[in-house]
């Protein structure tokens, strides 16, 4: 993913966290907060140490960035985005495959969209 659409400072993801709306699923919780200047839209990951090992987190995190990548042009700009995953994901994305991780990520966009 390139650096224009990333959060990498604590100071934005606690913006998003605190300032910003959520929406949840079963496996997804998205926070998103609109960007002081509008500018391309930007995603930051929280995979905690409950959703598994390291392998598993990671293995995790590389999907969902991939996933976040490919539904880009459909995101609005103008918004940061922080993405938590939830207990029980990597078993999930497991056994059902890595299409139905981007059915839970458009899920939980289409509510955010919905919400606003």
């Amino acid at each position: 993913m390139k650096r224009a659409n990333r959060l990498s400072r604590s100071r934005d993801f606690d913006a998003v966290y605190r300032q910003g709306r959520s929406v949840s699923s079963r496996f997804l919780v998205l926070y998103w907060f609109g960007q002081e200047e509008p500018a391309a839209p930007r995603f930051g990951l929280s995979v905690p140490k409950a959703v598994g090992n390291a392998v598993a987190r990671n293995k995790l995190k590389r999907q969902l960035r991939e996933v976040w990548h490919a539904r880009l042009d459909r995101v609005p700009a103008g918004r940061d985005y922080v993405l938590i995953v939830r207990p029980g994901v990597a078993e999930a994305a497991t056994a059902n495959g890595f299409d139905w991780l981007g059915e839970r990520v458009d899920e939980v966009l289409a509510m955010t969209q919905a919400a606003a």
